[in-house]
C-alpha cells in the first residue's frame, strides 16, 4: 500500500535543526518547503492499487530524492548514501536527523512501477505544471530545438562478442538449443573463443563456424512455443547473425562485411544503443537527449530520449506538437529537411531554421531552375522549359548539347536531369529567407541559448544510467525536471496560494 508522510515533524528533525545550513534559493531549500505540495501522495496513488501490505516510503520523499539523483548524477546505492549521511538531503525530504533512509533497491521499485504506468514521466510532467500554473513563460513565443548525444552505459561489442552472448543466451532459455551440439564455441565458457587472434585465415574459420553455429540454433528453435523473454533472445540472435556478415567464396563459409549495417546493434547487453555520427569521421555510441527549450529562462519545455541515430527532425516536430500554434521555431539544419518543415509549418509556427547546404560544384544549382508546381514544368538558365515526370524528374537530355551554357550546367553526355522532392517548394523558400536574412538577428541571437540549457542537463556527465530506451526516457525526465526546478529555484519560485515568482 501506499504510505504517506507524517505530517508531524519528529524531535529530531533535520529542517528544524539544521535548515539555516541548506542555502536559500537552492534545490533542496526548495524541495524542504514544497515537496509536498509540487509531488502530492494522489500524483503516485495509482502506483499502489491495493490498501493492503506494508506501507511504501511516502511519495513526496521517493520524489525528492529521484530529483536530487538526477540533479547529481548519483547512482541508486550514492543516492542511498547521501540520503543517509547529507544533511542537505534529509532536509529536502523531510527527514530526522537519525533517519537511515532506505535501500538502492526502493528507487529500482519506483522506476519499475513508473515505467509500468500511463504515466511514466510524471516527475518531469508535475515541474512543467508548475511553470505553466505560474505564468514564467507567457508572453514567450520562442522555442529553440536541439539535441546532445548520450554515451551509453555498456561496452561496444564486436562481431564475435555478439554471436557468442546471443547464442549463449538462447541456449540458457530455451532448452532445444541447449541440447544442440555445436562446433564454434564452448558456449559455457564465458571467455572468448581461443584462437591466433592474429592469423586472418583462423579469424575467418571463426566467423563462419559462429555464423552456422547460430544458423542452427535458429533452425532448433523455429516453430516452438517461446515466452516473451526467449522470443526477444532468439530475434535478437538472428538480428546479429547476419547485420555484419555475407556469404563467403565457399558454400557454408560467412565473412565480415564491408560495410555498416543500416540501424546496427552494437551491443547484445543494450540492444536499444546505437552509433551516433557527429561528423563523417567521428561518432560515438548510445542515445539522444532531444529537447524544446524557451531561451529566455532556459526552461525544458519538451523532451525525448532516442536511439542515437534517430534523425533530430521528425522528433522535434513531434515535441513541438505539444506547444500551442504560432511558435517561433529556432533550430540548426538538423531540423531543415523538407518533412519537417512541412509538419511544422502545418501547426501554423514561424520557422527561424538555418537550410540544408547546398553542395557548390561550380555550376548551376538547384535554385538556379525556375518551377511552376502548378504547370508542373522547369525551366533552365538557358530558358529551355520541360515538363516533370511522374517521378517528380526534369530532363533537359538533347537540350543540354547545343546549349551555350552548358559547360556551366552539367557534364553529363545525356544532359542535365534535376530530382526534385515533395517538399521542394519548402526548401527553396528556406533558402532564399536564409540569404535574405529574413531571420537573421533572431536566430544569432536566441539559438545559441539552446547550449545554456544543454550544458545545465549535461552536466553530471554524458553517460546514462541504464540500458533501454524506456528506462533512460525515465532517466532523462527526472534530469530534465531537476534542471527545470534548479532554474525556477534560481528565479525566486515560492507560493503563497500560487505558484509565483519572487518579485
Amino acid at each position: 500500500m501506499q504510505g504517506t508522510s507524517d505530517p508531524n515533524a519528529e524531535l529530531l528533525d533535520a529542517a528544524a535543526l539544521c535548515g539555516h545550513l541548506v542555502p536559500a534559493g537552492s534545490v533542496q531549500a526548495f524541495l524542504a518547503e514544497h515537496r509536498q505540495r509540487l509531488f502530492p501522495d494522489e500524483l503516485f496513488a495509482d502506483l499502489f492499487p491495493s490498501g493492503r501490505g506494508r506501507p511504501s516510503v511516502p511519495a513526496d520523499v521517493i520524489a525528492t530524492v529521484m530529483v536530487l539523483q538526477a540533479l547529481e548524477g548519483l547512482s541508486d546505492r550514492d543516492a542511498a548514501a547521501e540520503l543517509r549521511t547529507n544533511i542537505a538531503w534529509k532536509v529536502a525530504t523531510g527527514l530526522s536527523l537519525t533517519d537511515e533512509g532506505f535501500h538502492p533497491t526502493v528507487l529500482t521499485l519506483w522506476r519499475n512501477k513508473l515505467r509500468a504506468s500511463d504515466a511514466p514521466e510524471r516527475i518531469f510532467d508535475a515541474v512543467r505544471a508548475v511553470i505553466s500554473e505560474m505564468g514564467v513563460l507567457k508572453g514567450k513565443t520562442r522555442r529553440v530545438l536541439d539535441s546532445t548525444v548520450l554515451d551509453d552505459a555498456v561496452a561496444t561489442q564486436d562481431t564475435v562478442t555478439q554471436l557468442v552472448a546471443a547464442i549463449r543466451r538462447v541456449r540458457r532459455l530455451v532448452p532445444k538449443a541447449a541440447a544442440l551440439k555445436l562446433s564454434a564455441h564452448d558456449y559455457a565458457d564465458p571467455s572468448k573463443p581461443r584462437i591466433a587472434w592474429d592469423d586472418a585465415e583462423a579469424r575467418q574459420a571463426l566467423i563462419s563456424a559462429l555464423v552456422n553455429d547460430a544458423l542452427a540454433v535458429l533452425g532448433a528453435v523455429e516453430g516452438s512455443d517461446l515466452d516473451a523473454e526467449a522470443t526477444d533472445a532468439v530475434g535478437l540472435l538472428a538480428l546479429v547473425a547476419g547485420q555484419d556478415v555475407e556469404p563467403g567464396d565457399q558454400d557454408g563459409t560467412w565473412r565480415i562485411a564491408r560495410r555498416t549495417a543500416p540501424d546496427r546493434v552494437i551491443s547484445t547487453v543494450d540492444p536499444d544503443a546505437r552509433h551516433v555520427h557527429k561528423t563523417v569521421h567521428h561518432y560515438r555510441d548510445g542515445y539522444k537527449a532531444h529537447v524544446v527549450v524557451e531561451p529566455v529562462t532556459g526552461l525544458i519545455c519538451g523532451q525525448r530520449l532516442t536511439a542515437g541515430n534517430a534523425p533530430d527532425g521528425p522528433v522535434g516536430a513531434k515535441l513541438m506538437d505539444e506547444e500551442p500554434k504560432g511558435r517561433q521555431v529556432l533550430a540548426d539544419s538538423a531540423y531543415g529537411s523538407g518533412e519537417t518543415r512541412a509538419g511544422l509549418k502545418k501547426r501554423k509556427h514561424r520557422l527561424a531554421i538555418k537550410p540544408w547546404p547546398m553542395p557548390d560544384t561550380g555550376r548551376f544549382g538547384r535554385d538556379d531552375f525556375d518551377v511552376d508546381y502548378d504547370a508542373r514544368t522547369v525551366t533552365c538558365p538557358a530558358g529551355h522549359t520541360v515538363s516533370l515526370t511522374p517521378a517528380n524528374k526534369a530532363v533537359f537530355g538533347w537540350r543540354c548539347g547545343t546549349c551555350p551554357l552548358a559547360e556551366r550546367c552539367t557534364t553529363a553526355t545525356r544532359g542535365r536531369i534535376l530530382h526534385f522532392t515533395d517538399n521542394d517548394a519548402e526548401l527553396v523558400e528556406a533558402r532564399r529567407a536564409w540569404r535574405d536574412g529574413d531571420f537573421a538577428e533572431d536566430y544569432r541571437r536566441w539559438r545559441p541559448m539552446v547550449e545554456r540549457t544543454l550544458a545545465w542537463l549535461v552536466r553530471p556527465g554524458r553517460r546514462v544510467s541504464f540500458r533501454g530506451t524506456s528506462r533512460n526516457r525515465i532517466w532523462l525526465a527526472h534530469r530534465a525536471a531537476a534542471v527545470n526546478l534548479q532554474r525556477l529555484a534560481n528565479l525566486g519560485l515560492g507560493h503563497d496560494g500560487r505558484w509565483v515568482l519572487a518579485s
